[in-house]
């Protein structure tokens, strides 16, 4: 496995067990240092690292980050990301409700946890890869529910809950847009 894509796996990580940007960058500025240590000795990033990154960087982000502060921010990022979905939503069918139907709530549960479960294993995702879990899981997941359930809406969401469940995320959003400001990132 290469320096980068430790790196980037690693950070993917870190990102999605809640460490914040500035922590995150810390880490990373070390963990490269340790990396080009043992390259410039003659060692792979494996035996600095050990068989499985995911481990190492779970073991590192519990060590760096109490579990409660981790929840704490994880909850914080999915009430902000299911806010500008919903806003985004509302705005693409020009309505001030919403309707929830089985199928829409499937197919985005389908896809962040193949998203997670893909940027935990090997990194960030990348656009063309997005359009292909939303197509190749996403979709057939929509569409077997939709055919097994049906459309029927479940619940009307107002406008007024989109900004709503914008406000828990937005501490953790404004301290990580200014610790990417403070520095350049690393490795890039």
């Amino acid at each position: 496995m290469t320096t980068e894509r430790v790196l980037a796996a690693c950070r993917s990580n870190w990102e999605y067990r809640g460490i914040d940007e500035a922590s995150v960058r810390e880490m990373l500025d070390e963990l490269e240092a340790h990396l080009q240590d043992a390259a410039a000795a003659g060692r792979s990033a494996q035996d600095v690292v050990g068989k499985d990154v995911r481990t190492f960087a779970a073991a590192w982000a519990r060590a760096r980050a109490p579990l409660s502060r981790r929840v704490l921010r994880m909850a914080g990022s999915v009430s902000y990301v299911l806010g500008v979905l919903l806003l985004f939503a509302h705005l693409i069918g020009r309505s001030t409700e919403l309707d929830v139907t089985a199928d829409r709530i499937v197919y985005w549960a389908v896809l962040a946890a193949v998203t997670v479960f893909w940027q935990l294993r090997r990194g960030r995702l990348g656009l063309r890869r997005s359009w292909g879990v939303a197509l190749l899981a996403g979709l057939p997941a929509l569409l077997l529910t939709r055919h097994f359930v049906g459309d029927q809406p479940l619940l009307t969401l107002p406008l007024w809950v989109a900004p709503l469940l914008l406000l828990p995320g937005l501490p953790f959003i404004l301290a990580d847009v200014r610790a990417k400001r403070a520095k350049p990132p690393v490795g890039h």
